[in-house]
């Protein structure tokens, strides 16, 4: 297993006839945490920071659910299916119980899991996220747009607006955030797809209040 996700190998997994992609790190042992990424993220938007961090103590999984980034199939536009097929992911890799890290639509399925499957779940950390029906959950497509508007127009990256403040110290942290993200410089994930943003945006502007 690597020691740094930016040496994690790219892995395969059949789940019920479809290839899911994977990467692990970290500890060979003990019980993994799996993390569930944001709406239009694939593996190498995870912070290498992060992950490795993780890893020092814990085994690390990072997956594309069905549709997103190199997984095959189509993208599910519920958050019932997503965790459907997390679960599914989590179960072909032979693991009978995990933790759970669940960043922004990640955190949405990450409490679907633990409602659905309790004995699955020991601890779960949730991110920049929301219960159903939260406060601005509905705006998510909006403030979405308005980012990749803002950002083309700047000529800069859609998540230096959305993670990061506009203040001189928020826009360096942006930057070296960026600069991890592309310290993979082999075997990178396929882009998220127009379609799977589209379908993966549907069960945001469904939790109205």
């Amino acid at each position: 297993m690597a020691n740094t996700y930016a040496d994690a190998v790219t892995k395969t997994v059949d789940v019920n006839g479809t290839a899911f992609v994977y990467r692990e790190t970290g500890q060979k042992n003990g019980i993994p945490v799996v993390l569930l990424h944001h709406l239009t993220a694939v593996l190498d938007d995870w912070d290498p920071r992060t992950i490795d961090s993780l890893g020092q103590k814990h085994r690390v999984i990072v997956f594309d659910n069905r549709g997103v980034g190199g997984s095959k199939g189509a993208t599910p536009d519920t958050i019932d299916d997503m965790a459907t097929d997390a679960v599914a992911f989590i179960r072909a890799l032979g693991l009978t119980k995990i933790d759970l890290l669940g960043f922004s639509l990640g955190g949405f399925i990450a409490q679907v899991i633990a409602q659905k499957h309790p004995d699955l779940v020991r601890k779960m950390i949730l991110a920049g996220t929301s219960a159903a029906g939260g406060e601005g959950v509905s705006n998510v497509g909006a403030v979405l747009q308005n980012a990749v508007a803002r950002a083309t127009a700047e000529k800069k990256h859609p998540k230096q607006s959305l993670f990061f403040t506009q203040s001189h110290d928020g826009q360096q942290a942006a930057a070296e955030f960026l600069q991890r993200l592309g310290t993979r410089q082999q075997d990178r994930d396929l882009p998220v797809t127009h379609e799977t943003v589209v379908a993966r945006t549907g069960p945001w502007c469904q939790e109205e209040a």
